[in-house]
């Protein structure tokens, strides 16, 4: 009894004390970066000779350099530069100067000094010229820096009397991007006493325009186009000089002087320039005009496609002028025509008979040199007839482009150019074929085609090429022709491509459905025989399978739109297939206003004022929404609900509202998703009593996430408010994942990194979205912003209860909707999935299926659109077109045509494979490297796309893998 008194008295009165250890400070490590100049100064003191060091050179200059290092490591390039004897070495020290003066942060004027010192001391051309060029870069960088600017001037006028052209080249060059007009230089570069000595920019670079070296004169061109680039106005001095360089014997001289002579046609069109040879004067713009129309026929190709390419561009010539461009013989309005006085004052001199003393002094005076009186020079009279005849094809598709811009300014031109244009439709390649349909499609509106322009349109349509054909079908939609033959040569020949090509049937039908409603008149007489009608006598009724019976109900019930008569033509038949067509193709034929033969149709079409009344609809259903202040507020929910149901039904019926609208309703329903998550009986109750509710708020914030991704990416014309609101409801999906991830585990250490990664997104928010953050001051995001010092220091516990908190008390926020919303859509044409033939293959090897899809408001199709092949036993196979494989038919609008290989092992019963169309996305924004300032057009990697989200109905394919012979 003692010894247990004895232990119950040591275990009460003893107690045991553990001093937690102090902590160490931690140590804080400095990561110093090599030097970048003690490096390379290491590096070409050990080089042997000048080849080791110009392999240096070359190395380092693959390397990034830091803004805090370039002065160094320019330093010790000019150090070595003033020991280097090799030339090759210091031209590739000179020409990493120029590389190291553009770094961002680096202010080159330190080294302006350096360079001018050795400009004067270097004797070799090539460096010299590399020199100027790191001048340039330098006097770029420096473009408030007047002084330096003039320094650099007036040695690239020292430098222009070098013997080598290289350095004359890059004075010039100097000149053109640094001089100013109102800057006296003098020819040496030294200024005069006298101000006879002083000249301007522009008379120093003129002086150049004879060189003796054909780059010289080149470059004295672009130096004065640089000027005009620049702002500033080129005397019209020069327009002489300019015209006696397109005759020089070097093509990039005459290239360059075609750009001069245009420069100056646009700005002195109106001034007057003397006819040489001649008493007679011409404007500016139509001198020019016949000077660049003779360049149609120079000997270089490329000096062809640019003249005919300048031609396009000169709007206000004279329209004899223009019309000349068609003819090969000169025409009577560019010759100059003698008064009546001086007609009979020659005839007075000339005697009334001819005496037979002088040889042939009674000869037609129409022989008389007419090339000394001309207005236009005769090489240049029909310059787009022989533009369109070049051997080459890149001239004809430049002057095809040529005659578009000048056919849509002048309508007169236009009906004089069409034959010429319809000609092209016959060319051997393919390009200038498609181009010349383009060009005509964009001047249809001026023309009418007469039977024979229209049979040579319409020989197109048996061409092989697809594009070919669809582009005749969009030509045909938007042209006018002259009579009812045409109407009916073309239902013909478009029944003869919908026979020989089933899969242009969609294209057919639609080109048929304007040539309709532009032709009712025309289309009327043609119904008899169109429908096999007759007065008297009963005639079998047509299938309704027949694609080519429906393109002919289509012709006509778009015409009768426009002609109420046409109806009585029709026989009992022809009503019951309208209304079949009505609703199996209503975007294809219109409503109509149809009573007889015992049936009465009435089509209500949408009034004027429909899409108005839609517009305010929806604007309303907004603002009944935005009275929800709290998402716990009674009624609240049957709001929503209703809301979003009217939403959905008003985007079924106004397609011009179906982006807006469908917009609203998922973000409603986001909404709804949050609010049915956050109810009050699920928080008050215990985790175990509440797992199927757990999971179904679960579900909700993955499907919030997912609906979100789709309102940011799938929606075109979105402004900054509505992207800021998106992300707004996604940090609050993510927050509840956070709180239901909390819930549900015992364990918070595996929540410290997505805390960490949540904190980073609302951080990235703020910094994001700073100018739309006034509209989020009492959100979630907003609380969440001004509790940010605490939630960054918090422990974990903490942060989840904050967040649970916030999210409970958060209110929804009021949606604004921009001027353009659009959905991005797509539809996929072939396959139809309508065929019961499986396509039959070998296990082991492929088969090509081809795709054929329109997408609709789409940004970027080369690198988002993807296709996916869901096999039957699961497997996804997601392929990306090529870039070729899209076209571009309209605005917002794109074309994919491509083939995808299926491959699968031996099945023993026909299966199906849904294919559909898949838009990538990718939130993260990633900084480009400095080297990669050119690769805007390459596709991003796969690794940068984060999702996909499918928009297009998916089309089941029967495909039946075989197993190989043996």
């Amino acid at each position: 009894m003692a010894a247990h008194l004895k232990k119950r008295v040591y275990e009460e009165y003893s107690k045991v004390i553990q001093i937690p250890p102090e902590e160490a400070p931690q140590k804080k490590l400095r990561l110093s970066k090599p030097s970048k100049s003690a490096a390379l100064h290491i590096d070409l003191c050990k080089a042997s000779g000048s080849t080791e060091a110009l392999q240096y050179l070359l190395q380092f200059a693959r390397k990034s350099v830091e803004a805090d290092s370039v002065e160094g490591v320019i330093r010790i390039l000019l150090e070595h530069y003033y020991k280097e004897t090799d030339n090759s070495v210091r031209l590739k020290i000179v020409s990493l100067l120029g590389l190291l003066s553009k770094t961002k942060g680096f202010s080159p004027d330190c080294i302006v000094d350096d360079a001018i010192n050795a400009l004067t001391t270097e004797k070799s051309h090539q460096v010299l010229a590399q020199l100027m060029d790191t001048l340039l870069v330098i006097g770029s960088r420096l473009p408030d820096n007047l002084s330096v600017r003039q320094r650099l001037i007036e040695m690239a006028c020292k430098h222009l009397a070098d013997t080598y052209f290289g350095v004359r080249n890059k004075c010039l060059e100097v000149l053109g991007h640094l001089g100013t007009v109102d800057s006296p230089l003098s020819r040496d570069g030294e200024a005069h006493p006298s101000l006879s000595g002083l000249r301007d920019v522009q008379s120093v670079i003129s002086d150049y325009f004879g060189d003796q070296e054909p780059r010289v004169r080149t470059a004295a061109i672009k130096a004065m186009l640089q000027l005009h680039e620049r702002g500033m106005k080129i005397n019209q001095i020069i327009y002489e000089q300019a015209c006696r360089l397109l005759s020089d014997d070097y093509e990039q001289v005459r290239s360059a002087a075609v750009q001069m002579v245009w420069v100056l046609s646009q700005l002195y069109p109106e001034s007057i320039v003397p006819i040489p040879s001649s008493n007679e004067e011409v404007r500016l713009v139509d001198d020019s005009f016949g000077k660049i129309s003779h360049m149609v026929n120079d000997g270089s190709w490329m000096v062809r496609v640019q003249a005919a390419k300048t031609l396009g561009s000169m709007l206000q010539v004279s329209h004899y002028f223009l019309e000349q461009t068609l003819d090969k013989k000169l025409m009577s309005d560019l010759r100059r025509k003698r008064t009546a006085h001086e007609r009979a004052k020659e005839l007075y001199a000339s005697g009334e008979f001819s005496s037979g003393r002088k040889w042939a002094d009674d000869a037609p005076k129409e022989r008389l040199d007419t090339n000394a009186v001309n207005l236009i020079a005769s090489g240049a009279c029909g310059a787009f007839v022989h533009g369109l005849e070049d051997e080459m094809y890149e001239v004809r598709i430049a002057a095809v482009e040529a005659l578009s811009l000048l056919a849509q300014s002048s309508p007169s031109f236009a009906e004089k150019c069409l034959d010429f244009l319809v000609d092209m439709f016959n060319d051997e390649i393919e390009e200038v074929r498609l181009q010349s349909i383009h060009v005509l499609r964009e001047i249809s509106t001026n023309i009418i085609l007469r039977e024979d322009q229209l049979d040579t349109v319409l020989g197109g349509l048996g061409d092989k090429s697809r594009d070919i054909r669809e582009a005749l079908h969009e030509l045909i939609c938007y042209t006018n022709v002259s009579n009812k033959e045409c109407v009916q040569l073309a239902l013909l020949e478009l029944l003869k491509n919908l026979n020989k090509y089933p899969t242009d049937r969609n294209s057919v039908w639609k080109c048929l459905k304007f040539l309709g409603s532009r032709h009712p008149t025309l289309v009327l007489p043609l119904v008899p025989e169109l429908l096999s009608t007759h007065p008297y006598f009963d005639t079998p009724e047509p299938d309704m399978d027949d694609p080519a019976y429906i393109a002919v109900l289509v012709l006509v019930f778009n015409a009768a739109q426009a002609c109420p008569t046409m109806s009585s033509l029709f026989s009992d038949h022809t009503f019951r297939h309208y209304t079949y067509l009505r609703d199996s193709l209503s975007h294809l034929v219109p409503a109509l206003r149809l009573a007889g033969r015992g049936v009465d149709l009435v089509g209500s079409a949408a009034g004027p004022g429909s899409v108005e009344s839609a517009q305010v609809f929806l604007q309303d259903s907004l603002n009944r929404t935005n009275t929800i202040h709290s998402l716990e507020a009674p009624g609240s929910q049957d709001l929503l609900d209703f809301t979003i149901r009217d939403l959905q039904r008003l985007g079924e019926l106004q397609t011009e509202l179906a982006g807006a609208a469908d917009f609203c309703a998922t973000y409603l329903r986001c909404q709804l998703l949050l609010m049915k998550a956050l109810q009050e009986k699920f928080w008050n109750m215990a985790v175990p009593l509440c797992l199927k509710q757990n999971v179904m708020a679960t579900a909700a914030a993955r499907q919030i996430l997912e609906e979100t991704y789709k309102l940011e990416f799938v929606y075109s014309g979105l402004e900054s408010r509505q992207v800021a609101t998106v992300h707004h409801v996604r940090l609050q999906a993510r927050a509840l994942q956070l709180v239901l991830t909390a819930r549900t585990r015992k364990g918070l250490e595996p929540l410290v990194s997505s805390c960490d990664k949540f904190l980073q997104e609302v951080d990235s928010f703020q910094r994001q979205f700073l100018t739309e953050l006034p509209h989020f001051q009492e959100s979630f995001v907003g609380k969440l912003l001004e509790l940010m010092p605490r939630l960054s220091s918090c422990k974990t516990v903490e942060l989840i209860k904050i967040l649970q908190s916030t999210l409970r008390q958060s209110s929804m926020l009021p949606l604004t909707l921009p001027q353009q919303l659009h959905r991005a859509t797509a539809t996929i044409i072939e396959p139809t999935g309508e065929s019961d033939n499986p396509l039959k293959f070998t296990t082991g090897l492929v088969v090509a299926l081809d795709i054929d899809a329109t997408l609709e408001h789409v940004q970027d199709p080369q690198s988002r659109v993807k296709v996916q092949v869901l096999y039957p036993d699961g497997q996804a196979h997601v392929i990306t077109p090529k870039p070729g494989d899209f076209r571009k038919p309209g605005p917002d609008r794109h074309r994919l045509i491509t083939q995808v290989y299926l491959s699968h092992s031996a099945w023993t019963d026909p299966g199906h494979v849904e294919v559909s169309l898949l838009l990538a996305y990718s939130s993260s924004t990633s900084s480009k490297p400095s080297w990669a300032d050119n690769t805007d057009s390459l596709p991003p990697p796969e690794g940068a796309i984060e999702g996909t989200i499918p928009f297009s109905k998916s089309v089941k394919v029967l495909i039946m893998p075989k197993p190989a012979r043996r």
